[in-house]
């Protein structure tokens, strides 16, 4: 799951104080293996990078012990891979401009491609093929190494969420 997943939620549809099911499911499906959230991802959100907007209630929310036991990806990434992401998937000879504007982007596309056909990139961010370079989109880069990704809706959809989930549980 992108960054952009847990911010543009918990600002825009699950927020914590009306859907705080959501986050708990979160928690669920990461303890069952069907969620994962890079570490290099997890410090997006996690309040990690000391940028104010991020001390909040989705920082204090990705520090508790749950969340760090049950969402964060425990794997060790393969650096040749994130390269290959960059110099393939997005510019040939990055600039440090150019690897800013990706992000941490590449670091989630390298770890769904050590299985892509059982890992699928979760993101907020819709395709845009026209984009170019480091402006590239995350499910045009995921389609030009045959990696699986969808957005939230589609996530939720997939593994069956509703406020009261915990009750088929």
């Amino acid at each position: 799951m992108d960054a952009n997943t847990f911010i543009e939620a918990k600002e825009l549809y699950y927020p914590f104080d009306i859907v705080p099911e959501y986050w708990d499911w979160l928690v669920y499906q990461g303890s069952l293996q069907n969620l994962k959230v890079p570490v290099e991802i997890y410090t997006e959100i996690n309040g990690a990078n000391q940028d104010k907007k991020y001390h909040d209630e989705l920082a204090k929310w990705a520090r508790t012990v749950d969340v760090k036991s049950n969402l964060v990806l425990d794997e060790e990434l393969d650096y040749g891979l994130v390269n290959t992401v960059i110099t393939q998937g997005y510019v040939a000879s990055p600039t440090e401009a150019d690897l800013l504007k990706m992000g941490r982007d590449p670091f989630l596309i390298a770890y769904a491609l050590t299985d892509p056909q059982n890992i699928t990139v979760v993101t907020t961010e819709a395709s845009k093929p026209t984009k170019k370079g480091a402006n590239r989109h995350v499910p045009d880069v995921c389609k030009h190494f045959g990696v699986q990704c969808c957005n939230t809706f589609s996530l939720v959809r997939s593994l069956g969420f509703s406020t009261n989930w915990k009750k088929s549980v």
